[in-house]
């Protein structure tokens, strides 16, 4: 056993004791078609009138007796990679006591909320772990909720007693992005449990509805910060047991120096799998790329009925949508067809979260890349939640902060979903439009509009050509085309034929069939 896989048992056992006050939820996988790496995405639809093929595979062909053993080699790696966290909980619930720090004042008091919805927003996210239960919410005011204690000497005294007179209270939440390893220390001190930010609650979230090797990675990324800080508290407590000082080279500085080198090797070779799953993607997308079908990436802040509207939008059976925070974490590619008969790709993706830790949204950058590539994107919101406007406000951010292309901004269609919950509603929005995923209404509508900004976006064309019904034409556009409508003219054996078409494949086409007649439409 290597000098480095001996320091990283030293870790994991160094971190068990921390990481047992955290509760062990059941993780149900979610049935979806991951658009990884690991899972190729197979091509769902093909234009009518044509035959059995090859699924899309971006391996395919690649073969090679190396490339196998290249592949068992990386294999198990990713497997080393994914051997239990130290930050991985234990077993046994947790009975929680969510604590949220109103600002009175200043720039950190969002002037879109209140307090009672943010806490609200934190019990739901506490409601998503299975096994985690909310004893008590508590709202506790603060001029600055950066300071050692949080709050001022008079509120903190109040609430550390209220969380004492809880029975069998196991954990505090408080509901704030990150916490310093200091604060947490003092806090832990003065309530006798373990206190979780939203960096910690919603990073064990991630780690229960992970089911890709490549989410796996990205949760093992976000929570080196984690053990980083966890690390900074050990060494100190070493100092003061052992009487080391962390300024000179004793036990506490040799120890830190061991365990730093182990969390950069890993977080070295987790960005490297992460790297070569990106590549592997990129040829993947190289292959739909070829078979020219639109890609639509659906948006939104968590649960505001994305895969529900996916669903409704493709029929696809196999998707069940769930109520709770966070239940899409791969991205997943769904296909559907719009009123033109045009195959497209709906993508569904991770949801956006208030005060989402920018480490977390960092970690799953190399999966979110792929919304750069879409033709479109569609930001659906819900409208009956009292914070859609911050909801709204906090996906718009996070999307520019995606450095995405201008033209997807520019052109993207906003959705105002579960209108069917609002009497008579009417957007507020010129452009929106109002659906109700769940019963159908305004989908009509949405799938045109979805269809006219792909025309544009992808400059497909819609013409009509003239062709001979006893030459090829016809079956070669059922094959390279989305073919519409065709009017058969029996008297001269031609057809009148109506196509939705690429422009790589219309100049094949022109170049194929130079006597055709074309109108466009």
């Amino acid at each position: 056993m290597g000098p480095g896989r001996l320091s990283w048992s030293l870790l994991l056992r160094c971190r068990r004791a921390a990481a047992a006050a955290l509760g062990a939820p059941r993780c149900h996988p979610l049935p979806a078609r991951p658009l990884s790496a690991a899972a190729p995405l197979r091509a769902p639809l093909r234009p009518p009138g044509t035959g059995g093929g090859a699924p899309w595979n971006g391996a395919a062909g690649a073969g090679g007796d190396e490339e196998e053993e290249e592949e068992e080699d990386d294999e198990a790696a990713l497997e080393e990679l994914l051997a239990p966290s130290p930050l991985a909980p234990g077993p046994g619930a947790q009975r929680v006591a969510v604590v949220h720090p109103a600002v009175k004042w200043g720039p950190q008091k969002s002037p879109l909320t209140t307090a009672e919805l943010q806490i609200a927003e934190a019990v739901a996210l506490v409601d998503t772990l299975q096994n985690w239960t909310v004893l008590d919410k508590i709202i506790i005011s603060t001029k600055n909720p950066n300071k050692k204690f949080v709050f001022g000497k008079g509120n903190f005294q109040v609430l550390t007693e209220k969380i004492k007179k809880l029975p069998h209270v196991t954990a505090v939440f408080l509901n704030m992005e990150r916490i310093s390893s200091l604060t947490k220390k003092e806090l832990e001190g003065a309530w006798g449990v373990p206190v979780f930010d939203r960096y910690t609650v919603v990073l064990h979230i991630f780690r229960c509805n992970a089911r890709t090797k490549e989410a796996k990675l990205q949760v093992a990324l976000a929570e080196i910060p984690l053990l980083r800080s966890n690390l900074k508290n050990e060494v100190s407590q070493r100092d003061q047991q052992r009487g080391g000082s962390r300024y000179i080279m004793g036990s506490g500085e040799k120890f830190l120096e061991t365990q730093n080198r182990v969390l950069k090797e890993r977080e070295f070779k987790i960005r490297n799998a992460l790297e070569k799953l990106r590549r592997k993607r990129a040829l993947l997308r190289t292959q739909r790329r070829k078979c020219e079908f639109p890609m639509v990436s659906v948006m939104g802040y968590t649960n505001c009925g994305k895969t529900t509207l996916i669903k409704a939008l493709t029929g696809e059976a196999g998707l069940q949508p769930k109520d709770q925070l966070f239940a899409t974490l791969d991205i997943t590619a769904h296909a559907g067809y719009l009123p033109s008969h045009m195959p497209v790709i709906y993508v569904d993706t991770i949801g956006f979260l208030t005060d989402l830790p920018h480490n977390l949204v960092e970690s799953f950058s190399a999966t979110l890349e792929e919304v750069a590539y879409s033709d479109l994107i569609v930001h659906v919101r819900d409208v009956t939640h009292p914070e859609t406007i911050l909801q709204k406000a906090t996906v718009l951010s996070v999307l520019r902060n995606l450095n995405l292309p201008s033209h997807l901004l520019d052109s993207m269609v906003e959705v105002h979903n579960k209108v069917d919950l609002i009497e008579r509603y009417k957007p507020t929005e010129e452009s929106a439009l109002a659906v109700s995923a769940l019963h159908g209404h305004g989908l009509e509508e949405l799938k045109q509009e979805i269809e006219k900004k792909i025309l544009t976006a992808t400059g497909k064309k819609i013409l009509t050509v003239n062709i001979n019904l006893e030459g090829p034409q016809l079956s070669w556009l059922y094959k390279e085309a989305t073919v519409q409508e065709v009017e058969v003219m029996p008297e001269d054996g031609t057809a009148r034929v109506k196509v939705i078409i690429g422009s790589s494949a219309f100049g094949r086409y022109k170049n194929l069939f130079p006597n055709s007649e074309i109108f466009m439409s």
